[in-house]
């Protein structure tokens, strides 16, 4: 059972009390609207912060690792810039894995192959991103996630079982679709930014300060300011002793279907 069925029952539970007792005493109708509010924050902190895991099981870093060792993330791709994201990752010995649009797979399926190519992973990153999609149903979801399977399997012969939502935002519709498709959740613990800022010194101060053992860094393979941030960070990185990790190393779990 989800964090957000749990909490769902819990507060049908409170309501259910308070209804009771309001056959014997006089309760006042806002003791019903602060537990529906705090109901509703509730919910919608889980829904908007990926690591709350409120609907759906979510890995956002290796707790557990206590080695120098994180995994680096690109979503949004393919796109050019993925070409010089892969030639650095290349450049420093260095695994990512790559969480790709349905739409942007269509346009670039050379690009997705070489990423492949080169070792990296691929995951789900939905087909097309669309600002709506928090509020899609459990089949429109379901759509968005084999549809674009079926490109990347089409593409590199290998079906994804990693799945970033798009936002990093959740909702009971997304969770039913994850239950049924059995994709595992990938967040992070270190976001870049890189998406809303394109100071690479702000973006690349902000990582360093956030590097930990067992992390999952966001980063985005659509800027070239994106690239310039990597290579710098490959550079610390290094020189501090980290080694980058795919997510099937960092997490011990499969990124693709048997």
């Amino acid at each position: 059972m989800s964090k957000h069925h749990k909490t769902a029952l819990f507060f049908i539970f409170l309501l259910l009390v308070l209804t009771v007792f309001s056959f014997y005493t006089a309760i006042g109708i806002w003791y019903f609207a602060s537990v529906i509010l705090v109901w509703f924050f509730i919910s919608a902190y889980g829904s908007a912060f990926i690591g709350s895991g409120f609907h759906a099981k979510t890995y956002c870093s290796n707790p557990l690792e206590k080695q120098k060792k994180i995994a680096i993330t690109f979503d949004d791709g393919p796109h050019p810039v993925t070409l010089q994201i892969l030639e650095i990752l290349q450049k420093y010995n260095a695994k990512a894995t790559f969480f790709c649009i349905g739409k942007n797979i269509e346009k670039h399926p050379e690009i997705l192959r070489k990423t492949h190519e080169q070792g990296h992973l691929i995951g789900n990153h939905s087909y097309g991103h669309s600002p709506l999609i928090d509020f899609y149903n459990k089949t429109q979801f379901i759509e968005e996630l084999e549809k674009t399977d079926g490109l990347i399997e089409s593409i590199i012969g290998k079906k994804p079982r990693f799945f970033r939502p798009p936002y990093g935002v959740t909702t009971p519709s997304m969770g039913r679709a994850l239950k049924a498709t059995q994709h595992q959740v990938i967040g992070w613990n270190m976001r870049s930014l890189d998406g809303k800022l394109k100071n690479e010194d702000l973006i690349f101060n902000r990582i360093k300060s956030m590097i930990s053992p067992g992390g999952i860094l966001l980063l985005h393979d659509t800027g070239v300011h994106s690239a310039n941030v990597l290579e710098r960070l490959l550079v610390t990185l290094r020189d501090d002793h980290y080694e980058v990790v795919s997510l099937e190393t960092l997490l011990n779990l499969k990124a693709y279907e048997d």
